[in-house]
């Protein structure tokens, strides 16, 4: 099958997505790593850094959805790149000179999250703009692979790059990223018009407009909380499977980053296969079908043993996981996209977003005190079982698109 041309323009803001998320590959974990190394840090601060800074930067993005609809979206995403670059400068800057705190790491934190979630919805909205409909799935697909593929490489490197330089050699790798991303959106040519306002509501309203779009759709309405749902119950077995395997069964760091790092490289398979399987089985089915499998793997991660048998088990686990992620997550990108009027994009984006930080933030910390309670075993075995109910909230899609109509309000 030759490969599609997509145009300069998207391919432009595809290079400087794939900048920025090598550059975040490296600076995976970063943070709570320098509130370890740099700060002595103990257990309860780092997992605040993990569940706080995403949470308030989610609350941060909230006004910044109906803001971002009315303005130029390459603008808006080069000025969320310069602002995640200078918040992260920060960092390397007050540890040279002395005065890094536990605090400037929370602040940083929170404008990365909430800076992140403006440039998605912005670049979500621009790509509707230079991307055919019939071509969104495979432009997703696209994403989809460069970020997994950067999962796959960028910790193992940017572990090396602290070992090697100290440990904020990672963050300047990825504030270094975030510009190098602003220059490629910045030479992209087009001519793009400022959006004229709608019919002008309370500010209430506004703020609330995404999660009114999505929940007056019955697919997204359904898609959106089987999301949510999906992506607070994995992200919140991370920091249990890391107590889990470092400290009670003993694994050594190297084995844990094996475990995480060699599965995503399932993920550029699935994201590489997504378009043909939607091609050959329709989009109906891969929604039911992928959606499901993505789930039932879970559970397994309570059930593993020490030594090299253990290691595969994890290995074996999250690779499945990965690669029924890679395969579902551009099928939702393009669906989200076609279905969403594109003077709604960036709100119903920042919407999406700021549920699913949300989500994360309470899961995480509900199943940190699980932990503490009964233990990360126990915790990731109750994870695993109610992550087994949430196929029930995905919707029969239709395979033909049929945009949601507007309010007449």
């Amino acid at each position: 099958m030759a490969r599609r041309d997509l145009g300069a323009r998207f391919g432009w803001l595809w290079a400087a997505y794939a900048v920025s998320a090598y550059g975040s590959g490296l600076g995976f974990g970063a943070l709570p790593l320098i509130a370890v190394l740099a700060l002595d840090a103990g257990p309860g601060q780092v997992a605040a850094l993990s569940a706080m800074g995403p949470a308030v930067g989610a609350l941060i993005a909230l006004p910044l959805g109906p803001w971002v609809e009315f303005r130029r979206k390459r603008p808006v995403m080069i000025a969320m790149d310069v602002a995640r670059f200078a918040a992260m400068m920060t960092i390397p800057v007050a540890y040279a000179i002395g005065i890094l705190g536990f605090v400037q790491l929370l602040v940083v934190s929170a404008v990365v999250a909430a800076a992140k979630i403006a440039f998605n919805a912005a670049s979500g909205a621009y790509l509707k703009r230079v991307v055919e409909p019939a071509d969104l799935l495979v432009a997703n697909a696209r994403f989809e692979s460069t970020n997994w593929s950067s999962i796959a490489v960028g910790p193992p490197l940017g572990g090396a790059a602290v070992g090697l330089f100290g440990p904020v050699a990672s963050v300047v790798a990825d504030a270094v990223s975030y510009l190098l991303s602003a220059l490629g959106i910045a030479a992209i040519r087009d001519r793009e018009e400022c959006p004229a306002p709608a019919v002008r509501r309370t500010r209430l309203g506004e703020l609330l407009e995404g999660w009114r779009l999505l929940f007056g759709h019955p697919g997204l309405r359904r898609l959106y909380a089987n999301q949510v749902l999906v992506s607070g119950l994995i992200m919140a077995t991370e920091p249990l499977l890391a107590v889990l395997l470092l400290r009670e069964l003993g694994f050594p760091p190297w084995q844990y980053g094996l475990a995480f790092a060699a599965p995503c490289l399932g993920g550029l398979l699935g994201s590489r296969l997504a378009p043909r399987v939607v091609a050959r089985w329709g989009r109906r089915r891969v929604v039911r079908v992928v959606g499901t499998l993505r789930v039932v793997w879970l559970v397994g991660l309570a059930f593993v043993r020490p030594g090299p048998l253990g290691l595969a088990i994890v290995i074996a686990v999250e690779l499945a996981i990965i690669v029924s992620m890679s395969l579902f997550n551009p099928v939702l990108a393009a669906y989200r996209l076609e279905e969403i009027p594109k003077e709604r994009v960036a709100r119903a984006l920042s919407a999406w977003s700021i549920g699913s930080g949300l989500s994360i933030a309470v899961l995480s910390a509900l199943g940190g005190v699980l932990a503490d309670l009964t233990g990360p075993r126990t915790a990731l075995l109750v994870a695993g079982l109610l992550i087994l109910a949430t196929p029930a909230l995905l919707p029969r899609l239709s395979d033909q698109s049929r945009p949601v109509a507007l309010s007449a309000r």
